[in-house]
């Protein structure tokens, strides 16, 4: 049984300085992999952001960074996935889960759904 911890993935609207919390969510598995995805939305879009999204989307385990997709100052959208960095071409928030989601059950993690 997973365990969620107080970013339990319900939506709400929490300033943070100037972006806003869209979304907070972290699934603790029985094996002690770790599922976590942050999403705020900024006041505006930047060179780096285009779309208007800061995000960090994170599955480890053991203190080891498995899959990870951001989109930090300077390097704009993209992901690392298994110690490998990859540009990654944002197509829409939902796009970014799913492509996410695939890349964490191919690293041999499972989406919370199927546990």
């Amino acid at each position: 049984m997973a365990t969620r911890t107080p970013g339990d993935g319900t939506r709400r609207r929490v300033s943070a300085g100037k972006a806003e919390l869209l979304l907070h969510e972290k699934i603790v598995q029985p094996d002690d992999s770790i599922m976590e995805i942050v999403l705020w939305r900024l006041p505006q879009p930047t060179p780096d952001r285009a779309h208007g999204l800061k995000y960090r989307l994170y599955y480890g385990r053991g203190g080891v960074c498995l899959v990870r997709y951001d989109n930090e100052i300077g390097k704009g959208d993209h992901r690392h996935v298994r110690g490998r960095e990859t540009r990654y071409e944002f197509k829409s928030v939902q796009q970014l889960r799913r492509d996410f989601e695939r890349d964490v059950k191919a690293a041999g993690g499972k989406h919370e759904k199927n546990t």
